[in-house]
C-alpha cells in the first residue's frame, strides 16, 4: 500500500473563503497567445470514464450501441438494446504513475420493459487509497482512506421507431477529510443530487456508399445539479457538467465482419475562470466573468465567457478602454471557447459477434488540460457471458498520470427476447 502526506496547510485551501482567486491563469500574453486556462470542479471522479469498450476507443461512447453501461454514456441508448438485460462489473486502478491503491469501480444493468420503455442502475466507488493527514509542522493527526460513490437510477423512453429519449437521476457524495478541523473550519463531505438527459436517433437502414450499415446520433448533458461544498464557509463548486455530441457509423461488411467508427465532441458545461491580475496593490479582473454563479447560469455563460487574452502595450502594461475595461486581443475570446471541446474518436472491429478489437484517440487542448493519449483494447464474447479488455498510452510522455491506465470490465446478459420480440435489426 502505498501512503500520501497530505499537509493540512495543502489541504485548507479548498475549503477558505476567498473573494477572488488570485491569478488562476498562466497566460503567456505574446503576440496575443493564449496561455494555460484549466476548468476545475468538484467531485471529478463522477466523468470518470468506467467501461473497458469506450476505455478502449478513445472515450467516445456517447453514440455506441446499447449496453449496460450506457447507463453512464447515454440511457436513451437502452431502448435499442439487443439483450433483454445486462450487469456488468468494470474495474480500473486509476493513476498508477503516482500511486498504487487509487481505484474506481463500477456496477451497472438494465432491463427491457418492452419495446418503448427500458430501466437501469449503477453503482460508482471510487478509492482514493490510504492518505496520511499532516499539520503544519508535519506531525501526524491521522490516517484515513478518503473515498467518493455514486447511485443512479435510469430510464428510457422510444418516442418511435427511431427515436429515444432517456433521464438518469443521480446521487453523488464525496468524503475527502473524514470531518477534519482544518485552519479553525469543520469540514464536511460534499452531497449533491444530479441528473443526465440524453436523445439518440437510431438508423439501421443507412448506407454509406453501398455499404449497408447503422447510423447513430446522440446528445446528452451530464451531471445536472447542486454546487458542492465541504464546509460551511467554503465556496461551491460546480459538479462536472458536460455536453457530449456523438455520430456513429456500423459499417456491415458480411454476417461475420462489421466495423464501427465513432466521434464524440465533448464539453464542460462549467464558467471559465477569469484572467485577473494585482494592479496597484489590488487583485482586478482584466478579463472574463465572475463564475461565481448558479447551475443554470454556469451552464449558459459556459458558452461565451473565455477571457481570451488581454492586450499589453511595449511596456508590459495591459491597455484600458476609455470605459476603464481592458482590451483583449481580438478573436482570442472565441479560439479559447473552441479550445474548450474535446474530441474523441475510436474504432471497433468485431468478427463473428466473438472477438472485437478497438483502438481510439483522444484529444484536450493543451491550455485545457492537455489530456491526450491513445486507446487500445479487446472483447470477446461467449454466450452469456463478456469481456472487455483496454489498455491507455499517453501521448504526453511517460510522466503523465494517467499513462498505462488499464480497465477491466465483465458482462452478463440474459438472452435475446428484446430482438426477438420487437422484430427489428438491433445493434451489436
Amino acid at each position: 500500500m502505498n501512503k500520501r502526506i497530505f499537509n493540512i496547510l495543502f489541504l485548507s485551501f479548498p475549503f477558505a473563503s476567498f473573494a477572488q482567486p488570485s491569478n488562476p491563469t498562466d497566460y503567456s500574453q505574446i503576440n496575443g497567445q493564449l496561455g494555460l486556462n484549466t476548468i476545475t470542479t468538484a467531485v471529478p471522479f463522477m466523468a470518470i470514464t468506467p467501461d473497458s469498450r469506450a476505455g478502449g476507443m478513445g472515450d467516445a461512447g456517447t453514440a455506441l450501441s446499447a449496453s449496460s453501461t450506457s447507463v453512464y454514456w447515454n440511457t436513451s441508448m437502452l431502448n435499442f438494446a439487443k439483450e433483454k438485460s445486462e450487469i456488468s462489473l468494470s474495474y480500473t486502478p486509476w493513476l498508477r504513475n503516482l500511486t498504487n491503491d487509487i481505484h474506481l469501480s463500477y456496477l451497472s444493468g438494465y432491463y427491457k420493459i418492452n419495446d418503448r420503455n427500458a430501466i437501469g442502475g449503477a453503482l460508482r466507488y471510487f478509492s482514493l487509497g490510504e492518505i496520511t493527514f499532516t499539520d503544519a509542522s508535519g506531525n501526524v493527526i491521522r490516517d484515513d482512506k478518503p473515498s467518493e460513490f455514486e447511485l443512479t437510477g435510469a430510464y428510457a423512453f422510444r418516442l418511435s421507431d427511431k427515436m429515444s429519449i432517456g433521464v438518469n437521476g443521480k446521487f453523488a457524495y464525496s468524503n475527502l477529510t473524514g470531518g477534519l478541523t482544518v485552519a479553525g473550519v469543520n469540514t464536511k463531505a460534499g452531497v449533491a443530487g444530479a441528473t443526465d438527459l440524453s436523445f439518440t436517433y437510431y438508423n439501421d437502414e443507412a448506407k454509406i456508399g453501398k455499404t449497408k450499415g447503422v447510423y447513430t446520433f446522440a446528445a446528452t448533458i451530464n451531471n445536472i445539479g447542486n454546487k458542492i461544498a465541504y464546509s460551511e464557509t467554503a465556496q461551491r463548486d460546480f459538479l462536472p457538467m458536460n455536453l457530449k455530441i456523438g455520430n456513429s457509423f456500423k459499417a456491415e461488411f458480411d454476417k461475420y465482419n462489421s466495423l464501427l467508427f465513432a466521434i464524440d465532441l465533448q464539453k464542460l458545461l462549467v464558467p471559465t475562470p477569469a484572467y485577473y491580475d494585482v494592479i496597484d496593490g489590488t487583485n482586478t479582473m482584466i478579463s472574463g466573468k465572475d463564475d461565481n454563479v448558479g447551475v443554470i447560469a454556469g451552464m449558459l455563460q459556459s458558452f461565451y465567457d473565455a477571457p481570451g487574452a488581454p492586450v499589453i502595450d511595449a511596456a508590459g502594461n495591459y491597455v484600458q478602454n476609455s470605459d476603464g475595461t481592458y482590451q483583449v486581443n481580438k478573436g482570442t475570446r472565441f479560439k479559447e471557447e473552441l479550445t474548450e471541446i474535446n474530441i474523441a474518436t475510436g474504432l471497433e472491429y468485431w468478427y463473428n459477434d466473438v472477438l472485437a478489437i478497438r483502438a481510439g484517440y483522444f484529444y484536450e487542448n493543451k491550455n485545457k488540460g492537455n489530456r491526450q493519449y491513445l486507446n487500445v483494447g479487446v472483447g470477446f464474447k461467449y454466450n452469456m457471458f463478456g469481456v472487455d479488455i483496454s489498455y491507455l498510452a499517453s501521448t504526453n510522455g511517460k510522466q503523465s498520470p494517467l499513462a498505462n491506465t488499464l480497465r477491466f470490465t465483465l458482462r452478463l446478459n440474459f438472452g435475446n427476447k428484446a430482438a426477438e420480440t420487437s422484430g427489428e435489426a438491433k445493434p451489436e
